[in-house]
């Protein structure tokens, strides 16, 4: 039977408490997926990674990250291999079909118009493909007058959709609250003029943790 590990980004200029948050969503997911082990690891905390995968056999990675990219494809993989430690790496959290619901949910009824932020990136690439891919789905459900992309390190900027939509709802594409959530996203808002509310982290929602262990129990069923 397998067992899993969570793996978050974490925070180089803070790690510990990046880590922690990462551990106690873990701590949920585990009691809902009985018989196997739940770990966490974030890569900005030293050594954090090799402990988690410590004495487990071949497990199974669920990426707690919004997409795919360097990350996922690159960077994890080549962080197992240094450990020596063979691992099958899942799709990440950004891309659990389920987000539309949770998104939907965190939205208060009544939300006019929504600001999706994510990260992006600075140089081409599928960093920005899972957030446009919900902010179609929340267009789909035919509940808001607009759904409004925004990015951190690429266009359109969030200063720059804030502006265009000061009253909207804004809800961050993002797994763990560290700098970007804290700081970045609050920062770019003002500049915008943002007079909306902004609403917590979707990683941060108290249904994360049941979701996360229905993939679990579906991927420990499959063998």
């Amino acid at each position: 039977m397998p067992d899993f590990v969570l793996v978050a980004h974490g925070s180089p200029s803070e790690p510990l408490p990046a880590d922690a948050a990462l551990a106690a969503i873990a701590a949920h997911v585990a009691p809902l997926v009985p018989g196997h082990e739940v770990r966490s690891a974030t890569l900005a905390l030293p050594g954090a990674l090799d402990a988690a995968v410590a004495g487990l056999s071949d497990p199974v990675i669920y990426p707690f990250l919004m997409a795919e990219g360097w990350f996922t494809r690159t960077e994890l993989p080549r962080r197992l291999a240094e450990i020596g430690v063979t691992a099958r790496i899942l799709p990440p959290f950004g891309l659990e079909p389920a987000l539309t619901d949770l998104a939907l949910s965190a939205l208060p009824a009544g939300t006019a118009e929504v600001i999706l932020v994510a990260h992006g990136a600075r140089r081409p690439g599928p960093a920005r493909d899972s957030a446009l891919d919900l902010v179609r789905r929340l267009e789909l459900a035919g509940r808001f007058a607009r759904v409004l992309p925004a990015f951190l390190e690429e266009a359109p900027f969030l200063a720059d959709v804030a502006a265009e939509a000061p009253d909207a709802v804004c809800l961050p594409f993002f797994a763990l609250r560290a700098g970007h959530v804290a700081g970045d996203i609050p920062a770019a808002l003002d500049q915008g003029g943002f007079r909306g509310q902004l609403l917590p982290a979707l990683g941060e929602m108290a249904e994360v943790p049941a979701l996360i262990a229905r993939s679990l129990r579906t991927i420990a069923e499959q063998g």
